[in-house]
């Protein structure tokens, strides 16, 4: 045996177990594993979850706040105009430089999948789609990454990124991004969304758009999104981010829609903390939260993911990223504070992004892939309250970080 966890906690059990793991493949978990391995650790009672997800990260800006002026008003359109006086002279290795930085902080707090967007698009070409594959070609031996070629200046009102989408995929981006809401029409929105889908199944690959990323109660891609999902049979390979135009939508047509994604299988990535800052920034008070109607979409079955999405950019100036603190943020801003909403809010950054990324060897069971974290609590509700360390982090079995960090209290 090459490696044993003893004494782990698992979520929901009320005794400790071993977790035995051979190569990059967990072989056998329960009470007492006999025998020894070449390397044991004792989790001593902790929490020890499967790797957590981060499937919603700009890596391609991560940082720039080090270097760019800041976001004046707050608001989406400010931030876009700020990347793009960047953007025209993006470098790839420098990209891959600052994503590097961020991905490795990932990985110490127990990420050990991304899925990184890469703005592509006539602005700034393909670097920084050049940059991010070069980071993950630098990361692959810690976490694993997929790359989305993400159209940030649209598509039909970008003529050229298709053109540069098709060849960002051809060098190594392995899903199909998406901002439909960004187009000056409803029918061009449309249209952006069906050479998004022509792309994806034409490479067999997975979809993930931004969606009425918006205050506007007109904003409807999403339900276009869920329709055509499930025309084309796409079901379980679309995720859509933010929708917070739902939080505007009055309560029948939400419904519909909230209805439709679920029965198209699309995933909701609710970045709660985004919304957050950049959201409702001209309502007058009382203001929306601006976040995806993520109650209603959790009871009606719809998969529900939260992600990091930005760390000091011009659209947030914080983030760490650590899918812990995006899952406490999404149990503050959604009202998710019951036993039962916080085992659903450690799902998103968990079992839920794992099924919206479609990997069928994710959890702690015999024959499932050996990615693990010991995170230093014995309960989610733990784990979300103190946000503590990540005391051991495995990628495959191996162990590719660990905290040492101690406080204690003087006499």
């Amino acid at each position: 045996m090459d490696l044993i966890i003893r004494n782990a906690r698992l979520r929901g059990g009320t005794e400790n177990v071993d977790i035995a793991v051979e190569g990059e493949t967990i072989s056998a978990v329960g009470a007492s594993y006999p025998g020894g391995a070449a390397h044991e650790i004792d989790a001593r009672g902790n929490l020890v979850l499967p790797g957590l997800f981060n499937l919603h990260y700009h890596a391609d800006k991560c940082l720039l706040g080090e270097i760019m002026r800041p976001n004046v008003s707050g608001t989406l359109p400010e931030a876009i105009e700020i990347t793009n006086e960047f953007k025209r002279k993006y470098d790839p290795v420098e990209v891959a430089a600052r994503a590097v930085r961020t991905i490795e902080q990932g990985v110490k707090n127990g990420t050990t999948f991304f899925r990184l967007f890469c703005d592509v698009g006539t602005i700034g070409g393909l670097r920084a789609a050049r940059g991010l594959l070069l980071a993950r070609e630098k990361m692959k031996k810690y976490c694993r990454i997929q790359v989305v070629a993400f159209p940030q200046e649209g598509i039909v009102r970008d003529p050229g990124a298709a053109e540069l989408m098709e060849e960002a995929i051809k060098e190594g981006c392995d899903v199909v991004g998406g901002l439909p809401w960004y187009e000056y029409t409803d029918d061009e929105a449309r249209q952006h969304i069906d050479i998004c889908f022509a792309l994806a199944m034409k490479h067999d690959l997975d979809i993930h758009m931004l969606a009425d990323d918006t205050d506007d109660a007109n904003s409807r891609t999403l339900e276009y999104l869920a329709r055509k999902t499930m025309h084309e049979g796409y079901h379980g390979h679309v995720t859509a981010s933010h929708c917070g135009a739902m939080a505007a939508y009055n309560d029948v047509y939400a419904a519909k829609v909230v209805d439709m994604v679920a029965s198209a299988g699309v995933t909701i990535s609710v970045n709660a903390h985004i919304n957050l800052v950049c959201s409702a920034r001209l309502d007058r008070e009382p203001r929306r939260r601006g976040i995806a109607r993520v109650k209603e979409l959790l009871a009606r079955g719809a998969n529900v993911i939260t992600s990091q999405d930005d760390v000091n950019d011009p659209y947030y100036p914080f983030g760490k990223p650590d899918p812990l603190e995006c899952a406490l943020m999404m149990a503050h801003v959604a009202q998710l504070t019951l036993p039962q909403e916080l085992d659903q809010v450690m799902d998103m950054v968990t079992v839920n992004a794992a099924r919206a990324a479609r990997i069928a060897d994710y959890g702690i069971a015999a024959g499932m892939r050996a990615d693990l974290v010991v995170v230093g609590a014995r309960s989610v509700h733990e784990a979300l309250r103190l946000q503590p360390p990540r005391l051991h982090v495995f990628k495959d079995g191996r162990e590719v970080a660990r905290s040492t960090m101690t406080q204690e209290l003087l006499p």
